[in-house]
């Protein structure tokens, strides 16, 4: 296949890829340059256009359609590899809320957002594990798998049916249920925190809660920190396995319409 032969084909990989690194963990940050995600998203459309030279897409009436179907589906793919990875920022704004940090909010350069401080000191860490493991491959040979269980060259998908719809929703609700995991620690020991203070309170009505309690939960949470961070970094690696299987049973719903 030569060089224009393979272009409508290239352009709806290139479509793909472009619309995950819009969403997807890691290569959807603002403060990565545009043209360095541009050139790479080209890069790997030729590499993954050279692996499909049995595939003949032509230019067609359907063309137009099969361009917006890449981008729903490289959208989709992007959206559901991250929606696991924003559960240490929700177990952060758990943690916050208790522990007195909920307006020591930081704006987020790769969101221009505002994020909680512990929830982005979680974020962090874990995309430094994410390096440190080359977990993020993991997300390179998700999409490039993509284009085997979702041809390009075919317009049907299973966005509408309900396999995919639900499978969203559970993600969702995984994404609450491994915030709160991550949180509970830290949370049960400054409701202790606050019990014993109310206590102190109730027995010595002369001592200033405010000015004790705060201080002593902000150390306790920052101890019981240190001590169950090697909790926490299994936990990412938990994710990141999470993650991939998420990724994977996405797809296979998309495709099997």
């Amino acid at each position: 296949m030569n060089s224009i032969q393979a272009l409508p084909l290239f352009l709806l990989v290139l479509v793909r890829l472009t619309s995950f690194f819009l969403t997807a963990p890691l290569f959807s940050y603002k403060t990565i340059p545009a043209r360095f995600k541009l050139a790479f998203a080209v890069i790997f459309s030729f590499i993954i256009t050279a692996t499909m030279s049995t595939k003949a897409v032509e230019w067609s009436a359907q063309y137009p359609l099969l361009l917006l179907k890449e981008v729903v589906v490289g959208l989709g793919i992007g959206f559901v590899s991250g929606i696991l990875f924003y559960a240490v920022q929700l177990a952060g704004a758990f943690i916050d809320i208790q522990m007195g940090f909920a307006v020591a909010t930081l704006i987020n350069p790769e969101s221009q957002t505002s994020s909680p401080l512990t929830g982005q000191f979680f974020y962090i860490l874990m995309m430094v594990f994410l390096f440190a493991t080359n977990a993020h491959y993991m997300l390179l040979n998700g999409i490039y798998y993509s284009f085997q269980m979702i041809p390009v060259d075919k317009m049907a998908v299973g966005i509408n049916q309900s396999p995919a719809t639900f499978h969203v929703i559970h993600l969702t609700v995984s994404m609450f249920a491994i915030a709160l995991q991550m949180a509970l620690p830290i949370l049960g020991c400054l409701f202790l925190v606050d019990v014993a203070v109310g206590i102190i309170a109730r027995t010595v009505p002369q001592l200033n809660v405010f000015v004790v309690g705060i201080p002593l939960k902000i150390g306790v949470s920052l101890i019981i920190l240190l001590i169950i961070m090697p909790i926490y970094v299994a936990m990412f690696r938990e994710i990141f396995e999470l993650t991939s299987d998420a990724m994977k049973d996405f797809m296979n719903y998309l495709g099997s319409s």
